[in-house]
C-alpha cells in the first residue's frame, strides 16, 4: 500500500489506510528491535515521522484528535531516541574525518571517537525492553484510535483540508528560513529541517495533486534536509564539547574535533541557506495557492461508487 493520497477516494478512508500502514510498520520494527535495537528503532522512528507528517497535513479536519495523536507519537519517538542520538555522534566524527582528511590523518580524532563508540555500544547494549513495551502499547492504542477517525469526505471539504495543511507547512519552512538568516540560532535551523521533512512527506502524499515537477522538488528538499541533519549533529557535538561537567576528553584530545566542527558548521550554514533560498524563491503563499488550485481541481471529480 502506497504512501499516497488518492483524490478519487474518501479522505477518511485514505488517511486511515496510510496511518494504519505506518503504525503497523512501526510495530514490526519494534518487534525486530528486541534483537537489533540500533537499526530497528531508527526505522521505527522514521515511520513515526511519516505518520506525524500525515497528521500535520490533515490536522484541520479534526484539531483535537490530531493534537492528541501527534503528542502520542512524539512521546513514543522521544522514548526511543537514545541509540540513534548516540550513533549520530560517531557518524559526525566519521564525516568530519572524510571532509577534512589531511587534518584527520594523524589519528587525533581517534580518542574521542573511541569514547563515543563505547557510549553508543553502552546505550545499545542496555535493556531496551521497557521502552519497547511502552512504545508497542502506545502504538496499539493509536491503531485503535485511528479506526475511529472521521474527516470531511465531501470533495471540496477534503481538498480544503489538504490545501490548508500543505500551505501551513510551507509557511512554517519559509518562516524558519527567515529566522535562520536573521538570527542563525541552532533551533532556527532545526525548525527549518523539521518543516522540510514534513514538506517532503507532503510531496509524497500529494504526488498526484502537486504541480509538476514534484519529483525534482522532493529530491532537492530531501537533500537539503539531509544537510541540515548534518548541521544539527554539528550543533550537538559543539554543545557537548563545551560541557565542562561531562567532557569528551582532555583539551589536547578534543581541540582538533572542535576546530573541524567550527569549519564544518560554517560551510553547512552557508550551503543550507543558499539551497533553502532557491527552494523558497517563490513566496510560500503564492506556491501554496498554486498547489491548492490543483488539489481542488482533482478533488472536484466525484468519488467512484463504492
Amino acid at each position: 500500500m502506497s504512501f499516497l493520497i488518492d483524490p478519487h477516494l474518501p479522505l477518511t478512508t485514505e488517511v486511515r489506510r496510510i496511518a494504519a500502514a505506518e503504525i503497523d510498520g512501526a510495530l514490526q520494527q519494534l518487534a525486530a528491535a528486541r534483537e537489533n535495537p540500533d537499526e530497528a528503532l531508527h526505522e521505527c522512528r522514521k515511520r513515526l515521522k511519516s505518520l506525524r507528517a500525515l497528521f500535520r497535513l490533515v490536522r484541520s479536519g479534526d484539531e483535537a484528535f490530531f493534537r492528541a495523536e501527534n503528542a502520542r507519537y512524539r512521546d513514543v519517538a522521544a522514548g526511543l531516541a537514545g541509540p540513534r542520538e548516540a550513533a549520530a555522534l560517531v557518524e559526525t566524527v566519521d564525516r568530519l574525518g572524510k571532509a577534512f582528511p589531511d587534518e584527520a590523518a594523524g589519528g587525533d580524532l581517534d580518542p574521542v571517537r573511541d569514547r563515543l563508540v563505547a557510549h553508543r555500544d553502552d546505550i545499545v547494549g542496555k535493556d531496551a525492553g521497557p521502552a519497547i513495551d511502552a512504545a508497542v502499547a502506545s502504538c496499539k492504542t493509536g491503531l485503535r484510535q485511528i479506526r475511529k477517525l472521521r474527516l470531511p469526505d465531501e470533495p471540496q471539504g477534503a481538498a480544503d483540508i489538504l490545501a490548508e495543511g500543505m500551505g501551513k507547512t510551507m509557511h512554517r519552512a519559509s518562516k524558519s528560513l527567515a529566522s535562520a538568516k536573521a538570527r542563525g540560532a541552532p533551533e532556527d535551523f532545526h525548525e527549518l529541517r523539521k518543516a522540510l521533512k514534513a514538506h517532503s512527506k507532503h510531496l509524497s502524499l500529494l504526488k498526484k495533486l502537486w504541480p509538476s515537477p514534484v519529483k525534482a522538488r522532493r529530491k532537492a528538499v530531501d537533500a537539503l534536509a539531509e544537510r541540515l541533519g548534518e548541521l544539527h549533529d554539528i550543533f550537538v557535538m559543539r554543545a557537548l564539547l563545551k560541557d565542562k561537567e561531562h567532557p569528551l576528553g582532555a583539551l589536547t584530545e578534543t581541540q582538533l574535533l572542535a576546530r573541524l566542527c567550527k569549519r564544518s558548521e560554517r560551510q553547512l550554514r552557508k550551503a543550507s541557506l543558499a539551497e533553502a533560498s532557491k527552494l523558497f524563491r517563490d513566496s510560500p503563499k503564492r506556491a501554496a495557492k498554486k498547489a491548492a488550485r490543483k488539489i481542488r481541481r482533482e478533488f472536484a471529480e466525484p468519488h467512484p461508487a463504492a
